[in-house]
């Protein structure tokens, strides 16, 4: 109940002087975070490029070191054998080990990528052209799966804006859609019928404008294994991990939001936005907390908090000003 009184200095505050619940816990998570590393040694939080440690397994790609604000959590790194073992890439398989296993047979080399639509420059990218189009930087982000787990990966990349801005965006564009790799010569699961091929995601211009948003062409210093979504993918730290589309063939700019792969198998379960929000549960699981691979104690790990977008509120938050965020899921 609101208890109304004559004293001005009584009344509750008008809703844009109260910061936002998102914000404020980030700002809360990032202290806490500084305070464990001032006592402890560089070596947990230390990404590939600092320690120059390399896994060795594929060609190098080094990356420098991103000075964008939410660009570089200090926690521990997960594993690379966790990173590039525990996949979900449905077109090698349904099983987690799957896609180390099945995707092998991707044909990385010759690649295209068609970016197309509502622009004024349409054009063809080379993985070639694209791996030159603009300065590598390592971004060690979050990543938050729909499932309920969650890994800490260093990627190399660089803001997908970057490559919008090649072939600039008309004013009548207001999405864009991703197009994965289909192919049933090398992707044996393409046979299923999992879901709709090929594979399909799409956002928001200005969220895909925004520069956390990365095309990423490797991770822990190296070019992206196959199994993680080689030759480049999106990452979208503050978005369920499902929307990061691999194995890019096509970017479309469009005017109506696109289709999506998992919104249209279950559209109750998988929103268009699908931002970590851990007071919006999926329909059959809580979003609350969640399973840091590559932990002490596996699946008995204790499962820590899932913060509002990921911990990235404070960078993206501004980007949902006013949007019922349980209805826009």
């Amino acid at each position: 109940m609101l208890i109304r009184s004559q004293d001005k200095d009584l009344l509750p505050p008008a809703t844009s002087e109260i910061t936002p619940r998102a914000v404020w816990q980030q700002r809360r998570q990032l202290l806490q975070l500084a305070a464990l590393a001032g006592g402890a040694s560089l070596a947990p939080w230390a990404s590939a490029s600092q320690t120059g440690e390399r896994p060795g397994k594929l060609a190098a790609l080094p990356g420098a070191r991103s000075t964008l604000p939410g660009a570089s959590t200090l926690e521990a790194l997960t594993p690379y054998a966790d990173v590039t073992g525990y996949n979900n890439f449905y077109e090698f398989g349904t099983d987690k080990a799957d896609p180390a296993r099945q995707a092998h047979r991707l044909k990385t080399r010759p690649w295209t990528v068609q970016v197309e639509g509502l622009v004024g420059k349409p054009r063809s990218f080379a993985i070639e052209d694209l791996l030159k189009l603009a300065g590598m930087e390592e971004r060690i982000y979050r990543l938050r799966c729909v499932e309920g787990w969650s890994m800490v990966i260093p990627w190399v990349g660089y803001p997908l804006a970057e490559l919008l801005k090649q072939v600039q965006p008309l004013g009548s564009a207001k999405y864009v859609e991703f197009v994965s790799q289909a192919d049933p010569s090398t992707m044996p699961e393409l046979r299923s019928g999992v879901l709709d091929w090929p594979y399909t995601e799409g956002l928001r211009l200005d969220e895909a404008m925004h520069p956390l948003t990365l095309l990423a062409f490797g991770l822990y210093g190296e070019v992206l294994p196959n199994q993680n979504g080689a030759p480049l993918r999106l990452v979208v730290p503050w978005k369920y991990g499902f929307k990061s589309a691999k194995s890019l063939v096509k970017i479309r700019l469009v005017e109506q939001p696109p289709k999506t792969s998992w919104n249209l198998a279950a559209p109750r379960e998988y929103g268009f936005y699908s931002n970590v929000n851990p007071e919006v549960a999926h329909p059959r699981w809580s979003q609350a907390n969640e399973r840091r691979l590559g932990e002490p104690g596996g699946l008995f790990a204790k499962r820590r908090p899932t913060l509002p977008f990921n911990g990235y509120a404070a960078q993206v938050a501004q980007l949902y000003t006013g949007m019922d965020l349980r209805r826009f899921y």
